[in-house]
């Protein structure tokens, strides 16, 4: 049998199976090397020429400070300031939510990350006052993709890494769109929370405003850096990650002392493993993706697109289709270093921006993950208000449709994406 047929033989199989994507990257790989007589060797050599980037330093730098800053209290402090200002509309703790999820995203860079420590405080309070827990998972797994549209962004570094384009502008292209998707997400939160009459907080005044936003404003102060810092010039993302790092140890320690140094090690240890998991699955990515480039198949599916049509809007539309359709079954991270580097050969074929292409492509990539049938964001906020997979996918389609909308608007006018990086960038 033909090796590239087994290659996608084994990828199904594995991925059926349940198998962590980078072990099916990684076995699927095996697979089809061993079937064409082809040096075992092959697998480290790429596995670290994928791994061997500067710029991907950054990414267990980026969870180890979003960790210290989850456990010296930042999420608490965050959804008090959104509540402050929306809590007192119809529907406010799921405004909250969202409203959480613009802010944490400027910290965890994740969208898994945001699902998880939102979720675990939002979804049972949610529930207390009065919610359904369908809609309350369904309002944390549809926020939770702001998280790596907002910079920093983890899936953004990657693209850096694969491509070379600045990371510092694509942080500032992310900025307008990831606002945008949360702004809209709030339309379908408050229509719903009308027709169905949904719990509002009382108004605390500006007293609590302003007492919360003091308190988060050290929480808040490491997006500044962290953004600033690049688009400014004073430091490359890698750089960024390590002060942001030690920014969280100190606020985290010495301001909000909710922080303990004994908690340190089990800290360190789990964004070890969180960033090594990270490291592994870009590794057989690259083994993957080597592979796919050997056989042409990103010159065989630049054909397709090409033979279809060659006007602009329609390759964008078939991009858009692609990539959400890959976000709802393969992991952010796997699916750009496969899928991005052919597909920004089209846009730049039929004369789309590389910056305005990778924004809606990270864009369209985390819409997937809130995407049923098997968006990440569901699975976790499914676990975490123990409701199944069929509840929380009744309960979250008038955020995806909004998503959606945001989507389309950003594909369509560049302006949206291109506009911050044109001020700061010439």
């Amino acid at each position: 049998m033909d090796p590239l047929i087994l290659l996608g033989v084994a990828f199904l199989a594995a991925l059926l199976a349940g198998m962590p994507v980078a072990v099916v990257l990684g076995f699927s790989s095996l697979v089809y090397l061993l079937a064409g007589d082809i040096p075992l060797e092959v697998i480290p050599q790429k596995m670290f020429s994928g791994m061997d980037s500067f710029v991907l330093l950054s990414i267990p730098a980026f969870v180890l400070a979003g960790n210290l800053m989850n456990g010296g209290g930042i999420t608490d402090r965050i959804l008090r300031f959104s509540n402050s200002f929306v809590g007192h509309f119809r529907g406010g703790l799921a405004q909250t939510n969202i409203v959480g999820s613009m802010i944490f995203a400027g910290i965890s860079g994740t969208a898994a990350a945001d699902a998880a420590s939102q979720g675990a405080v939002l979804i049972p309070g949610m529930k207390r006052v009065g919610y359904t827990v369908p809609y309350a998972a369904a309002v944390t797994a549809a926020s939770a993709v702001v998280g790596p549209i907002i910079p920093p962004s983890v899936p953004m570094i990657i693209v850096g890494s694969l491509t070379g384009i600045s990371v510092g502008q694509m942080f500032l292209a992310g900025a307008v769109p990831g606002i945008l998707l949360g702004l809209g997400m709030m339309v379908p939160a408050y229509i719903l929370a009308v027709k169905h009459n949904h719990p509002r907080e009382p108004w605390r005044g500006w007293g609590e405003v302003w007492v919360s936003g003091r308190d988060a404003l050290w929480a808040m102060g490491m997006m500044m850096i962290v953004l600033f810092g690049i688009v400014g010039g004073f430091f490359t993302p890698t750089e960024a990650a390590v002060i942001a790092v030690l920014y969280a140890a100190v606020v985290g320690l010495f301001i909000y002392r909710e922080l303990g140094w004994r908690d340190l090690p089990k800290l360190i240890i789990d964004s070890a493993i969180s960033g090594a998991a990270i490291m592994v699955l870009v590794g057989f990515a690259n083994v993957f993706g080597w592979i796919l480039a050997a056989e042409r198949v990103p010159q065989a599916l630049i054909g397709v697109m090409t033979s279809i049509s060659t006007e602009k809007w329609a390759i964008m539309l078939m991009m858009n289709i692609l990539l959400l359709f890959v976000g709802m079954f393969m992991e952010t991270i796997a699916a750009l270093i496969i899928l991005f580097p052919p597909l920004l050969a089209v846009a730049i074929q039929v004369g789309i921006d590389p910056i305005h292409f990778a924004t809606f492509a990270v864009l369209n990539l985390m819409i997937g993950l809130a995407t049923p049938p098997i968006g990440v964001c569901l699975f976790i906020c499914a676990s975490i208000g123990r409701i199944s997979l069929w509840e929380i996918t009744v309960a979250i389609w008038p955020f995806l449709l909004s998503n959606f909308v945001v989507l389309a608007l950003v594909t369509a006018i560049p302006g949206i994406s291109l506009w911050l990086p044109s001020l700061f960038y010439n």
